[in-house]
């Protein structure tokens, strides 16, 4: 992360660390998981918000992000929403960091050169995008962002009607931000 923008966030400045902001379309693609299934962003928009999640299996800050992202999973595993990971790692090392972390959720390979990566501008990982069905990007936040997965949560729950609950635990000590 640029100096500029570690000053802007320490001093509360909001600066979006993606070339996509909310309101903005999210970009298609069609994706294969690390077992070697497809999926395609548009079919999974039909059956509601996605939470799309970019990342790098030697990331700390991704490494430290993935047990909250398979906790709202679990959450809403039965709802009518998304919870995606997309790898900027080959098969094997994703499979490797979905093992070791207990990633359940989809989690898709982005091509040699970072195509999806690249189309939505991600200058750090982890970078999580709330999806709305209609393809446009309601949330995005980069690095570890509570509070961003706190709004992501709470969206998701007012679209599907899941009871609220919080995501971090009353005696959990989180972090309210670690770049990435």
């Amino acid at each position: 992360m640029s100096f500029r923008r570690t000053l802007s966030r320490l001093i509360g400045l909001e600066e979006t660390l993606t070339h996509l902001e909310s309101g903005a379309m999210a970009p298609g693609f069609t994706l294969k998981s690390h077992s070697g299934s497809q999926f395609r962003l548009l079919t999974l928009l039909e059956k509601g918000p996605v939470v799309l999640a970019f990342f790098k299996v030697s990331c700390p800050v991704c490494q430290f992000t993935f047990p909250f992202l398979q906790r709202m999973h679990e959450r809403f595993a039965n709802a009518a929403a998304s919870i995606i990971g997309v790898s900027q790692d080959d098969a094997r090392d994703t499979k490797d960091f979905c093992s070791e972390y207990d990633v359940k959720f989809p989690v898709l390979l982005d091509d040699s050169g970072y195509p999806v990566s690249n189309a939505y501008g991600l200058t750090n990982v982890p970078t999580v995008f709330l999806i709305e069905p209609d393809g446009k990007i309601k949330l995005a936040c980069t690095g570890f962002d509570r509070a961003g997965l706190e709004k992501v949560t709470a969206e998701l729950e007012m679209r599907t009607k899941v009871p609220a609950k919080p995501l971090f635990q009353h005696d959990e000590i989180v972090p309210a931000y670690k770049p990435g």
